[in-house]
């Protein structure tokens, strides 16, 4: 009969594979977002609706608590999804989602202060890898110009962090619901912005992907992984995204990446690699 803990592992293990299968489905976005002739806050606000459809479809019956954490992971989805398409208008798409994905720094200390989750050096050690490898991965298009979308893009760590923590905080109950309320305040928000911004039929049938396949499954997946998995982990192991964003630029548009976004991309996947690899051989153990 299996022990709690080789029990717990194999959660721990299952969720690593669900956040890195929730990185490989956000990554399309990218190349569906560009293919939306749209005001970028309706495309934000129509995405978020359709994920809330599929959100309700699957819960039926949500069950809103409206608790600190519930409300505070709504709200800080909201501001990640809004300030993060802002800053794409105001700044360079590249320090859009290097500024966004210095999140994890933020998570170290927040995951301490509020889940008293401590951090391990490994995690300490991955965390500086990763983040060396994504200064190296955009560093041939980072830019000085846009000093307040930069801002605004690092606003959207921050809030990115604080998501991830709320989200950890709820490990014990239905953090889904925190995603449903932060998608249909997205939806509110963006969706009068479709008024004279409408988009084609293939633009609707992106929003379709987008909003299913890009937002609504993969939060599912996200929401399942957080209840084991640490929010270090939960916001370290998403950062294989924007890693894989260029690889189907490169796959389907030809567009090829320069040997230091190569060599950044790789100690990054090595990085993550190896530390889920870590804990799969620890359960292997057990």
């Amino acid at each position: 009969m299996e022990n709690s803990y080789s029990v717990t592992m194999k959660g721990r293990t299952r969720s690593l594979l669900l956040l890195a299968l929730t990185a490989l489905m956000w990554s399309i976005g990218g190349l569906f977002i560009k293919s939306v002739d749209a005001n970028p806050l309706a495309i934000a606000g129509a995405r978020s609706a359709i994920a809330s459809a599929v959100f309700i479809t699957v819960l039926k019956r949500p069950r809103f608590t409206w608790s600190f954490a519930q409300i505070g992971a709504a709200l800080s989805l909201s501001a990640t999804g809004i300030l993060f398409v802002t800053a794409n208008k105001m700044t360079t798409a590249a320090n859009a989602i290097l500024l966004q994905f210095t999140a994890p720094v933020y998570v170290a200390v927040l995951g301490v202060w509020l889940l008293k989750e401590r951090v391990k050096r490994l995690d300490l050690a991955a965390m500086v890898l990763v983040m060396g490898g994504m200064v190296l991965f955009f560093l041939d298009n980072l830019s000085a110009s846009g000093i307040l979308g930069n801002v605004v893009a690092a606003a959207s760590g921050l809030s990115f962090a604080l998501f991830t923590v709320f989200m950890r905080m709820q490990k014990d109950g239905s953090p889904i619901e925190s995603v449903l309320l932060g998608n249909m305040i997205t939806a509110a928000i963006g969706l009068p912005f479709l008024y004279g911004s409408a988009p084609d039929a293939a633009g609707w049938l992106s929003l379709i992907v987008l909003g299913i396949v890009q937002v609504g499954i993969p939060y599912m997946l996200y929401a399942k992984a957080i209840k084991q998995a640490t929010a270090l982990e939960a916001i370290l192991i998403p950062i294989i995204e924007p890693i894989l964003n260029p690889v189907w630029v490169f796959i389907l548009l030809g567009e090829i990446p320069g040997i230091l976004s190569l060599a950044g991309g790789m100690i990054v996947l090595a990085a993550i690699t190896a530390r889920c690899a870590l804990i799969i051989l620890k359960e292997g153990k057990t």
